[in-house]
């Protein structure tokens, strides 16, 4: 079986103490989540989280500095790898609600209390460190899960 890749992004925008992330409630990924989606040949991952945020926020970001790579393995020779960005340059007007959920802003203090996947929750803290990361998670059939972090 040969291996499939699948490359996404996603880029967590602050303004002051604040994130914007979106509340998505449908699908199996319900919970809270930063702006991204699938890269689109022939675009770059910049190009794609630049597209992304403007779909799904209505707001139009410059200056992302790339913070990491997070890679999640399957069973079935899956590799998802989702490049990080973060940025705190934007502009426009936010939009009421998008198909991947509700842009809202949180309180980068109340990330505890709000609901989201934990391997997103665990990330967070990386994007306002020196340096990068790289995330690799191995997914078993059990759905037992494996993750390594490393930073530089």
């Amino acid at each position: 079986m040969e291996e499939i890749i699948k490359m996404y992004t996603i880029c967590l925008i602050v303004n002051g103490n604040r994130i914007l992330l979106l509340n998505r409630q449908h699908d199996s990924y319900k919970g809270y989540i930063a702006p991204g989606g699938r890269i689109e040949f022939p675009e770059s991952p910049m190009e794609c989280a630049i597209r992304e945020v403007k779909e799904e926020t209505g707001l139009i970001v410059r200056n992302l500095k790339f913070k990491g790579l997070a890679e999640y393995m399957n069973p079935n020779k899956e590799r998802y790898m989702i490049f990080n960005y973060i940025t705190y340059e934007f502009e426009g007007d936010l939009i009421a609600d998008s198909r991947e959920g509700k842009p809202e802003w949180v309180q980068i203090q109340d990330i505890s209390k709000i609901e989201m996947q934990e391997n997103f929750r665990r990330r967070i803290s990386l994007f306002f460190e020196e340096g990068t990361f790289e995330t690799h998670m191995n997914r078993y059939e059990e759905g037992m899960k494996e993750e390594h972090i490393i930073k530089t």
